[in-house]
């Protein structure tokens, strides 16, 4: 039995300075990421074993840079499954390709990979407010980033091109896997004829839906008209800008992906919004993650609740249960609502009117 507590204490110890430690993951996620690295190894996917040098021979084509920091990072990244390492023998150097969760950070055909996602999460005003996190706690009005930078979040975004333009790339990237999963096992477009996409960036998920539901006359892209300015012209689809917290445009039906993830007074008012614009038998589709009954340690646990944290810490917003979410959507006048678990994160909604 003492053996046995030992051993645990070990390992107690040993998990709390895994911990300690853990910016380390992401910011060498950031480093590859900026170096092109995943792109460079993946080749359009031959994803061929590279050794450090290698892969600076593609960063500096004549020459230079860290070969052994550059080694480093990557046998980090490898201990958490983003690369796989190709031991070498005789001398010969350690090489690296990508595991399957390590490709969701290259580029594809469509030129779309988590990447974007990844870079957006660890920008500089998001990475100076994390420190202040305890703040919430202590006063749960207050706003980190309002704090650190002055203004919410998205209002700071539309005054900065580059923080907007890399947003829209992160939600393209992180939309266009889960459209697939939604087309191949969702038929609630069915009857539809005008469809609304509410916080519909470059109108990413709307092309897929009309591409796939050909009897949707009309497809109304609607976000802040900072976000639509340059979205890209689409067959069938109209960009509208404007509030949601204003109104939103008439459809038979109306989508929105991570949008209910607001305070309950702003998600209710969105909703209600929603409710207004729809017509009797009228539907709202949404798309949100759900916040697991049980807090364990699987990895969908942990990008749920990670992400919850995120929200809370840069938009004073939350994820929710299946339950909560239900009675936000009666409180807003919705009649009925169902749940359908076609992803592995995110979770469709039905609220009918």
């Amino acid at each position: 039995m003492e053996n046995k507590a030992i051993e645990r204490s070990k390992r107690a110890r040993l998990a709390i300075l895994e911990l300690a430690n853990m910016i380390s993951v992401p910011m060498s996620l950031m480093a590859v990421l900026r170096l092109n690295v995943p792109d460079i190894v993946w080749q359009d996917g031959a994803n061929i074993p590279l050794s450090a040098i290698q892969i600076l021979e593609h960063i500096f084509p004549s020459g230079g840079g860290g070969v052994e920091n550059l080694q480093r990072i990557l046998r980090l990244l490898t201990s958490h499954g983003i690369f796989e390492e190709h031991v070498g023998i005789d001398g010969l150097p350690r090489k690296y390709s990508l595991t399957e969760v390590g490709k969701t950070l290259a580029t594809d055909s469509e030129g779309l990979s988590y990447a974007p996602y990844l870079l957006q999460h660890h920008q500089e005003e998001l990475l100076r407010t994390w420190p202040l996190l305890h703040e919430v706690v202590l006063d749960p009005t207050k706003e980190p980033f309002v704090i650190v930078n002055g203004e919410p979040a998205y209002s700071y975004y539309g005054k900065k091109p580059g923080m907007r333009q890399l947003m829209q790339k992160a939600m393209s990237g992180l939309s266009v896997p889960f459209m697939k999963a939604i087309l191949d096992n969702y038929d609630g477009f069915k009857g539809v004829e005008r469809l609304v996409d509410v916080g519909g960036c470059g109108g990413d998920c709307l092309k897929m839906i009309l591409q796939k539901h050909h009897h949707i006359r009309e497809g109304i892209n609607f976000d802040l008209p900072e976000f639509v300015a340059n979205a890209p012209d689409i067959p069938g689809v109209t960009h509208i800008g404007g509030d949601m917290y204003k109104s939103v445009p008439a459809g038979d039906a109306i989508f929105m992906k991570w949008i209910l993830t607001w305070s309950d007074n702003e998600c209710k008012l969105i909703l209600e919004n929603c409710y207004k614009a729809l017509p009797t038998g009228g539907k709202l589709i949404a798309c949100e993650p759900l916040l697991p009954k049980e807090s364990d340690d699987s990895c969908r646990t942990h990008a749920l609740l990670g992400a919850d944290i995120f929200l809370m810490t840069m938009y004073a917003g939350k994820q929710r249960t299946e339950e909560e979410f239900k009675q936000l959507g009666l409180s807003a006048g919705f009649s009925s609502f169902r749940a359908f678990y076609v992803d592995y994160y995110f979770t469709i909604l039905e609220f009918q009117k």
